[in-house]
């Protein structure tokens, strides 16, 4: 049987069918509804219906989510805001009619690595997703190390371990100040930016700006890399 893998980021949305031999068979990729859970539901039930049209099933479905769900099945922990505390794999199988498997992005990334990847052959190993949030996964001897909470790899919302004098401490969504999500995140780079050469750009275009030679975008980019490493 074909496997429908969707990855729910807070920017974009991407679904690839893969088949029994793990060959790609379709791929689609569309802008997240950002902070609009219904919409979002909506969203991923099309691109269900979509390789479903385009006669890639019957296939089982898993999706790779920021946060994890709780014990009683409602989801924490997501920097896509709209979907903390709601009953994300429960509407999923309401809405498209058949089991759905939910795990945390980051630990999907790290199996994923450690099988067959960058990681293959390795005992331990990290896995790092700089986007919308900031999230990490661990794979020790090939399996996913998950924890209590099932969030064992996530570091997004540690403070930095070295921090500068100059390094701000922004708000997060999660009640505290200065978490690595805030800094090193694709928002956090724009944010930094900003706040220190003033006008609003986001990440690639301040990464085509100091390509350019400017010298404000090169220093931003310079402090990311200093706060990331």
């Amino acid at each position: 049987m074909n496997a429908l893998g969707i990855d729910l980021g807070g920017t974009k949305i991407e679904a690839v069918v893969l088949g029994a031999d793990g060959a790609e068979r379709w791929r689609r990729r569309i802008a997240t509804p950002a902070g609009r859970y219904a919409e979002t539901l909506q969203s991923m039930r099309g691109l269900v219906d979509a390789a479903r049209a385009a006669g890639h099933g019957p296939f089982s479905i898993g999706i790779g989510t920021p946060g994890t769900p709780t014990a009683a099945g409602l989801m924490k922990n997501c920097n896509s805001e709209c979907l903390n505390a709601q009953p994300l794999q429960r509407d999923l199988q309401a809405l498209l009619g058949q089991p759905v498997a939910i795990a945390n992005d980051a630990n999907c990334l790290a199996l994923s690595e450690a099988t067959d990847g960058a990681g293959a052959g390795a005992q331990v190993v990290f896995a790092v997703i700089l986007g919308t949030g900031t999230g990490a996964g661990i794979a020790v001897h090939g399996r996913v190390l998950a924890g209590p909470n099932g969030l064992a790899g996530e570091w997004g919302h540690n403070p930095l371990p070295w921090a500068e004098a100059e390094d701000p401490q922004p708000a997060c969504y999660c009640g505290r100040r200065g978490c690595i999500e805030t800094l090193v995140s694709g928002p956090g780079l724009a944010r930094d930016h900003a706040l220190v050469a003033g006008g609003r750009l986001d990440g690639p275009a301040i990464v085509a700006a100091a390509a350019r030679g400017d010298a404000a975008a090169a220093a931003t980019l310079e402090r990311h890399a200093s706060r990331l490493a």
